[in-house]
């Protein structure tokens, strides 16, 4: 892309002092992989291409439904049948043809997530449950990859960013995940559609903070309860 160009879409960053040309070629160097193309995962992934991220990785192995189109923005009533990954493509060449996307539709096991993380820089995590979240951390501190964690149920999100130049890990804070049983989900007990899109919209600012290299409190989870309007910040 040319200079004129780049500064013409990108111009109201650039002109953000903190930015500046020099933050925004980081971000079109940087390369961030989003576990998820749901509810965390549409408003990152929006974001993160809108910003100019230049290799843009997105893993999931789930089919676009009709009950998703309520806060999963970045599909819509075509994409229902198809794979949220293939869906999340065609959003992203549709929003930013210049974002290098590379998809993955293949469950986050144990086999793979090395491989599939290893060649990013930053991992943020949309997944839906507790195995897989457990999986992202432990696979991100072994990398020494940032992690930048999210999660949504109901009215509440909570955010945060994970191992991150020496920084504690969801272990540190939640040692081991809870038991499956009785466990609370979004199938179970639904979620307002905007929330995922707060939330995952905190998620892709912390992220363009990483790769700016901009202050970042780290050793927090930030607990979001949109139904009393409060945010609190609990320290690790």
């Amino acid at each position: 892309m040319k200079n004129e160009d780049i500064f013409s879409r990108y111009s109201r960053q650039i002109f953000i002092e903190e930015i500046g040309l020099e933050g925004q070629r980081k971000i079109m160097n940087s390369k961030v992989l989003v576990i998820g193309a749901g509810g965390l995962g549409s408003p990152v992934i929006q974001y993160l291409a809108a910003a100019g991220v230049g290799t843009l990785g997105v893993a999931d192995f789930d089919e676009v439904e009709l009950h998703n189109l309520n806060r999963q923005i970045i599909h819509n009533e075509h994409s229902v049948g198809i794979s949220k990954v293939k869906s999340a493509e065609t959003f992203v060449k549709n929003l930013n043809h210049q974002v290098k996307f590379i998809g993955f539709e293949d469950k986050i096991e144990d086999e793979n997530i090395e491989e599939i993380i290893s060649h990013f820089d930053i991992v943020v995590d949309g997944s839906d449950n507790f195995k897989t979240r457990y999986l992202i951390n432990d696979a991100c501190v072994k990398l020494r990859k940032p992690l930048v964690y999210g999660s949504i149920l109901g009215f509440s999100g909570q955010v945060a960013v994970f191992n991150y130049n020496g920084s504690k890990n969801l272990r540190d804070i939640f040692p081991e995940p809870p038991s499956d049983e009785n466990l609370p989900d979004c199938d179970s007990l639904g979620v307002l559609g905007a929330l995922p899109g707060i939330v995952g919209s905190m998620m892709a600012n912390l992220t363009l903070k990483l790769i700016t290299d901009l202050p970042l409190n780290t050793n927090q989870l930030t607990l979001i309860d949109t139904l009393n309007w409060t945010f609190q910040t609990i320290e690790f």
